[in-house]
């Protein structure tokens, strides 16, 4: 399917989102949802119109979620929210993360949080994910080595595991992470779906 224009959705995450569902060929209609760190709404938009019933759109800020958003009825806002630390209202069907600098070892297991033999899609920014002496050696703003990319992901496959997620897919996003004010700037991000077992605190 080809990918809609950046106005279709409410921030250009939308298109990230919109190409992890087709890739994996996953249908969000009918589902419950939640998007952590939703910023203005790209992923909700996204999952509202691939027909999800509802989304819990979750974030620190104040203010940042787009109108349509906010005033539909199939959106409850929870902001100024840590997702890290939030108790879920309700458990829902599928998760969605783009938690920024928190990396995958503390977003997925606040996604796992919200549900219980459900499905989680997190975006996987492999900046966020180097080590400190990675960072000394890595242009982080001028793109990652494909060294250090594959290091991140092999990462997060092995913390799947410890975690007792089950891998289903992944898929490189089709857009870069923003630019630096460096040439060439802007890193690879990719987007995994995982499939939960049980809750993480039973």
């Amino acid at each position: 399917m080809a990918s809609k224009p950046d106005s279709s959705f409410v921030s250009r995450a939308g298109l990230k989102l919109e190409h992890a569902l087709d890739t994996f060929d996953f249908d969000v209609t009918g589902m419950r949802c939640a998007d952590l760190g939703c910023n203005v709404g790209g992923f909700t938009d996204c999952l509202l119109q691939r027909g999800a019933a509802s989304v819990f759109a979750v974030d620190t800020g104040y203010g940042t979620l787009a109108w349509k958003l906010r005033s539909d009825e199939r959106v409850t806002t929870l902001e100024r929210s840590n997702a890290l630390h939030l108790e879920p209202p309700e458990l829902v069907d599928l998760v969605v993360i783009d938690l920024g600098w928190t990396p995958q070892i503390l977003a997925l297991p606040a996604g796992m949080k919200w549900t219980n033999c459900g499905h989680i899609i997190s975006l996987i920014k492999p900046h966020y994910e180097l080590t400190t002496e990675e960072k000394n050696v890595e242009k982080v703003g001028e793109g990652l080595s494909d060294d250090a990319v594959s290091r991140v992901i092999a990462r997060t496959k092995v913390l799947c595991e410890d975690l007792s997620l089950e891998l289903l897919g992944e898929t490189l996003s089709p857009i870069r992470g923003k630019k630096s004010s460096k040439k060439g700037g802007g890193n690879s991000e990719y987007l995994m779906l995982f499939k939960t077992t049980s809750l993480i605190n039973d």
